[in-house]
């Protein structure tokens, strides 16, 4: 009778352990669950309230645009305002770097900053030398993704000084926008500001300087087809090497790039119509000196007729890629 009785009273006592050992490790569970539940409170909601912050960039000046390098000096005031303390340091250039930054204005919600920068553009050189280029300001945050900080447009404290210039340069229209970017795949992109500054080349001073000389090489070298003397030759031969020369002295002042700018199919057309010239003095110099009149009138007339057309329609076609 006794041993029935010690059997039921182990029984209970094993499920009494049973059930405290089932205590504690809920116990333990809820102690590890709790303070992780905590931490992921933030987070969520910071994906659901971002930071907002209104960036402004008040251009005042660009100096110093090297087309080879593809950089350019700026001089700008950068004002960041959010509802949440932040400063300089919570942001960056991401096309440039600040050789010198003041504090304008500092307040917990409020900064503005003047910035002196070297910033680097892409220059596109397929017009050159009508050639129009694109120099950006790209702020964005340094540390904070789009689920944390995402930038506004502020236009109270955006724009492009009136009286801003670019020696040699022509200011072609500006944009700002808002756009992100992602540096690993899957990841939350970052918010970005982008203000655009378009300049384009002072025309003016591109004809005067180029297309001036090279023109008139061109008209006194068509001119002399009207010449039937043996002397064309050397005049056509000299106009031929002061072209080259021109040429080689504009394209010196561009990095070599991997596809053919205006410049080179202008030139092609002019090396095209000058050699065009030189032959057919060439083959009247040959006539000539055969006495074979009939083929010195047929070479005479044939290029008084056919160079000059083929020369002006080539440069009409190649000047309406830059009306396209």
């Amino acid at each position: 009778m006794n041993m029935p009785a010690r059997a039921g009273g182990r029984q209970r006592k094993q499920a009494d352990s049973f059930i405290w050992y089932l205590l504690l490790i809920a116990l333990a569970i809820a102690l590890i669950a709790v303070p992780a539940s905590a931490g992921e409170i933030p987070n969520a909601s910071a994906l659901q309230n971002p930071v907002i912050v209104k960036v402004g960039v008040y251009m005042v000046d660009f100096n110093h645009f090297n087309v080879g390098e593809g950089t350019v000096d700026a001089n700008y005031y950068l004002t960041l305002t959010s509802d949440t303390p932040l400063s300089i340091n919570d942001v960056e250039i991401m096309n440039g770097h600040a050789t010198s930054t003041d504090t304008i204005l500092d307040t917990p919600h409020e900064k503005e900053y003047r910035i002196f920068a070297t910033m680097t553009a892409d220059p596109d050189l397929r017009l050159y030398p009508f050639d129009r280029h694109t120099l950006p300001v790209e702020i964005e945050p340094k540390f904070k993704n789009e689920s944390e900080m995402v930038f506004v447009i502020d236009p109270a404290n955006t724009a492009l000084d009136p009286e801003a210039d670019l020696p040699g340069w022509e200011f072609a229209g500006t944009r700002y926008a808002i756009t992100n970017i992602s540096y690993v795949e899957n990841e939350i992109p970052y918010s970005r500001a982008v203000f655009d500054y378009g300049i384009r080349r002072d025309t003016a001073s591109t004809v005067l300087k180029f297309f001036l000389p090279i023109m008139l090489i061109v008209i006194v070298s068509l001119s002399s087809l009207l010449m039937k003397v043996s002397s064309r030759l050397g005049l056509n031969a000299s106009m031929f090497l002061a072209a080259v020369l021109i040429h080689w002295r504009v394209a010196d002042a561009i990095p070599l790039v991997a596809y053919a700018t205006f410049l080179d199919m202008f030139m092609i057309i002019t090396y095209a119509t000058l050699v065009m010239v030189l032959v057919s003095g060439i083959l009247i110099l040959k006539f000539t000196e055969t006495k074979d009149t009939i083929r010195v009138e047929r070479v005479y007339n044939w290029s008084l007729r056919i160079i000059p057309v083929i020369s002006i329609m080539a440069y009409f076609l190649l000047f309406l890629v830059l009306v396209a």
